[in-house]
């Protein structure tokens, strides 16, 4: 059985389609069913396997038979609103996250991404670490909530040669990278309220490089010639974009980025500069992948369902599928 943690607003559904046309089980869950719409089983005694169990209003699964689990976006949990503190509801999402999470740990499966790994390699410093230990060029940067921090970062690289952007993209409070114009210098006080991500801004064609194992798809999202270039994140759909093909040296360094995070899948963003430098700005461990999938031509759902569908063979076969990678990422992070 193949456990994938997602929602329906996700892009999961032509992944699942194809794994269930090829015979496989597919049990898919929404952690926002639980706890307030969702039951949760552990069950365990004499000294026998656990039984593992999750019910929510679409489907049932027994978690015992779960060779390979795929963690692909989660929401927050639901609490029963007949709770009404903000201590109760959180004591509630706490003991919750401690089962589930547990739950999910206890399983011996393969997980594409592992839950802890995928967590931390979120966080954005830490990712540009790793890619500068791996031989990845990077732009300046500053992370900073100090104000006269930002302005003296902002005076070195130039007005209008400086963006600024956030951690996270949510859509409840959706900000796109910003170039810093002289009218902004007069509200960068407000970056004592939180961190901000100042960066040296980079020219050139963007590049999304999905990686699902150890295949890399790669397409070029040109927004030179669009109504906002400074993030091809809004004007997608006025880019040119179009399948490419990296250098042998810059694949090989990216898997073994990925291989240093533990990541089985990302979505990788980077920017070519017209001198032909390649520049890493982040990896999103949860990224999207169909419109360059529909835009470029790429197999990127097909090769997820292959993925999947592989660690979930038979044991013997899933036990040399797991040897493998395992060996192929030692050797990629050597």
């Amino acid at each position: 059985m193949i456990l994938v943690i997602s929602y329906d607003e996700d892009h999961t559904l032509d992944v699942i389609s194809r794994l269930e046309a090829a015979g496989r089980e597919v049990a898919r869950f929404d952690l926002a069913d639980f706890p307030a719409h969702g039951v949760i089983n552990f069950d365990s005694s004499d000294g026998n396997q656990p039984d593992c169990t999750l019910t929510t209003p679409t489907g049932h699964a027994s978690l015992a038979g779960c060779r390979v689990a795929w963690w692909r976006r989660m929401r927050p949990f639901s609490v029963d609103p007949t709770l009404r503190t903000a201590r109760d509801q959180g004591f509630a999402a706490s003991e919750t996250s401690q089962a589930l999470h547990g739950m999910f740990h206890a399983l011996n499966c393969t997980w594409i991404n592992p839950p802890s790994l995928d967590a931390v390699a979120h966080h954005k410093p830490y990712q540009w670490e790793t890619a500068r230990r791996v031989g990845l060029a990077l732009p300046r940067t500053l992370v900073t909530n100090q104000p006269e921090r930002a302005r003296r970062f902002i005076q070195d690289v130039g007005v209008g040669r400086t963006v600024f952007k956030c951690f996270l993209a949510q859509a409840e409070a959706w900000r796109e990278t910003r170039l810093v114009r002289r009218e902004d210098l007069a509200q960068l006080d407000a970056v004592r309220y939180a961190p901000v991500i100042f960066q040296e801004f980079v020219p050139g064609a963007d590049l999304r490089v999905t990686v699902v194992g150890e295949r890399v798809f790669a397409a070029e999202i040109d927004a030179s010639a669009t109504s906002y270039p400074v993030d091809m994140r809004t004007v997608v759909n006025e880019a040119r974009v179009r399948p490419v093909t990296l250098p042998p040296a810059l694949t090989d360094t990216l898997l073994r980025f990925m291989s240093r995070l533990g990541l089985v899948y990302g979505a990788i963003d980077l920017r070519r500069r017209p001198d032909g430098q390649y520049v890493f700005f982040e990896v999103n461990p949860a990224g999207q992948w169909l419109f360059v999938e529909h835009r470029a031509g790429l197999p990127i759902s097909a090769e997820l369902a292959a993925l999947l569908a592989r660690l979930d063979a038979p044991a013997h076969a899933h036990d040399r599928e797991r040897a493998t990678t395992s060996q192929s990422l030692a050797g990629r992070a050597a």
